[in-house]
């Protein structure tokens, strides 16, 4: 039972940091990349959709995102959540595709990039937290319930903690690793 909880609180631990990794690899360095909108909501007919469901996204050069929606009609949805998000650049129609052309990053640009990088970092290591949180709920119920004794609940209660400081040590690496290639001139 003490295992149960204990490979749960892992995997969802691994999962966290597996969406904080994904989510901080659109955050670019000195170059475009993909992952930086295909993330992205889209409002496609009412149905909220990932961009990469909706098009392919290419980098035609090391500073330009090429949209190739798949369907014409999803160009203004595509172009106006673009304009929406928090990525700060102006979409350019240019018939079928939808070009990004990235401006130089500045010092100021890469320093808000930096903040936002440990806002998210922050958000990664407060899901960890709460995923610890559950699980320790859950070793106190069990214990309240006579299923486990206090000293399983008490070894429960140490082993999610290693897990907390290993995920959150994972988050620190991944987080240092961006911001050093952020901050790369």
């Amino acid at each position: 039972m003490i295992d149960d909880i204990i490979n749960e609180t892992r995997s969802k631990m691994k999962s966290a940091v597996s969406v904080f990794e994904q989510d901080i690899h659109g955050m670019r360095g000195g170059r475009a990349s993909p992952a930086l909108v295909e993330r992205l909501i889209v409002d496609y007919y009412g149905q909220e959709t990932e961009l990469r469901q909706l098009a392919t996204i290419s980098t035609p050069e090391p500073m330009q995102l090429l949209i190739r929606p798949f369907d014409k009609g999803a160009i203004k949805a595509i172009e106006k959540a673009i304009q929406q998000s928090e990525i700060r650049i102006t979409p350019q129609v240019d018939g079928d595709v939808i070009r990004l052309n990235m401006p130089p990053l500045t010092r100021e640009r890469r320093q808000e990039l930096v903040k936002l990088l440990h806002k998210r970092m922050e958000d990664a290591r407060i899901a960890i937290r709460n995923i610890r949180r559950s699980s320790n709920d859950d070793f106190k119920e069990f214990e309240r319930e006579k299923m486990i004794s206090e000293d399983e609940s008490k070894q429960g209660h140490e082993e999610v903690q290693k897990l907390t400081d290993k995920f959150i040590s994972e988050i620190e690496e991944l987080g240092k690793h961006k911001e050093k290639e952020i901050m790369e001139v």
